[in-house]
This record gives C-alpha cells, structure tokens and sequence, in this order.
C-alpha cells in the first residue's frame, strides 16, 4: 500500500497523531530529502528505511514502485505539507493507481488552505496555479485566464522570485489589485501582509533580504479587464 502523508509546514506539532501512526507503522518512507525528512522522525523518534523519490527521474520512480510491487507499505511524504499538491508525488501515485497498488492519502497540513484560511477573502471558490511558468509571459497568461473566473488567485513563490512576480501581478492584473502576501505559516515570524500589488512590491523591494515561503493571495473579485502582458513566447526568463 502507499500512504500519502502531510507533514508540517513550519510547526512541528501540527502533525496529525494518524500521520505518526502511519509513519511508525510503515515499512518505508518515500521522501523527497532524506535528511528532512530524519530530522522529522528523530524528533518523534521514529526509525524507518529512508528512500529518495526523485519526481523527474523515472529510475526513482520505478524503483519506489517496485518497492510497492513487492509488498513494502511505504509512506509518501514531501519536505512539508501534502504531497502531489505543488510537491513531489503525482507521478508515483499514478504508476502505482496503473498497476493495482492501493493508494490512500491522509488529510494534514497544506500551505494553500492554511492561507487562505487566514485571509478572509472566500469560503468558497478558488483558483490555486502553483508555482507559475518561469517565464513571465506563460505566466501572466495563466494569471489573465484565472482571474476572469472572479475567484482570489492563489501561487506559491519563493523569496527570491516573490518581487519579481508582485511586479508581474502588477503588470498583468493592475497596479491597485489586492494581494495578500503569507509568509512563514506556521511559524513564528508569520504574517499576512496586505495591500495593492504596487504596494507589496515597493514595500519588499526596499527590505535587504526577503525571507520566508510565499502564498500570494490575489483578490480578483473586483478586478478590471486584465490589461495587456509580455508576450508568451517572451525569451525573458525570471532567475
């Protein structure tokens, strides 16, 4: 069997007492860094076989696989929250779904509904794009096809990339549009800081060094037509 297990996004202690009776009883884990992933079970004093799943080599793929084909029930997790949710995984779970293996998957922590929760903008309907395309016009494209749902938009960025793609937001979906900018969820320097796309950008382009994993929340309830972006094919890539 693979179990897909959630692990914390910051916080250890918001791991799931079924995520530890699944990680105790196992008889492997699958993970996307071995020494992430023993720092958790060390400090829940878990002791299992560690196996690295690499997502674009299909040798790793194949070998996870067979792991299951023999009769291992393995524990799927990534470096933290839900797997296959903007993290390694999808690919495994569909080889084994393909060849009979029994797959099930644990409800935990997800960064995406953990900010949105706290930005009070929906209970309903969103639409979440990821990490978006590296090139700015693939990824203005996306974000002009979700916000005409009129839904928020929520993207992952890094804290290297996040100036870059406020001023693509910006660009794309107008200056004034609302963004909230979730970092560090979790932790303890968490915050969810508010305001216009311009804004944000100013606001972390004057600060030394950004720190902390974004969830960019896009309010597209009120937002205008989209105005005209970078051309798809642009060969500009972001670094």
């Amino acid at each position: 069997m693979l179990q897909i297990v959630p692990t914390p996004i910051g916080n250890l202690r918001d791991i799931t007492l079924r995520a530890l009776d699944v990680l105790q009883a196992c008889d492997a884990v699958l993970c996307e860094d071995t020494r992430r992933t023993q720092t958790l079970l060390t400090h829940f004093n878990i002791h299992k076989p560690l196996y690295r799943y690499n997502e674009n080599d299909e040798r790793s793929v194949m070998r996870c696989l067979e792991a299951l084909k023999s009769g291992k029930n393995c524990a799927l997790v990534s470096d933290c929250g839900t797997p296959c949710i903007s993290d390694p995984g999808w690919r495994l779970v569909k080889a084994a779904v393909a060849v009979g293996i029994p797959v099930t998957s644990l409800p935990g922590p997800s960064a995406v509904a953990c900010a949105l929760a706290g930005a009070g903008l929906t209970g309903g309907a969103f639409t979440f794009l990821g990490f978006l395309p590296r090139k700015p016009g693939k990824a203005a494209k996306l974000l002009m096809q979700a916000a005409s749902l009129k839904h928020p938009v929520v993207v992952y960025e890094s804290p290297y990339r996040v100036v870059k793609m406020l001023d693509l937001i910006a660009k794309t979906l107008g200056e004034n549009i609302p963004v909230i900018a979730a970092r560090e969820l979790s932790k303890v320097y968490e915050e969810y800081i508010r305001g216009s796309a311009r804004e944000l950008t100013g606001r972390f382009k004057q600060k030394n060094k950004v720190q902390g994993e974004f969830v960019l929340i896009i309010d597209c309830f009120d937002t205008s037509a989209p105005q005209e972006s970078l051309d798809e094919d642009s060969d500009f890539e972001m670094p």
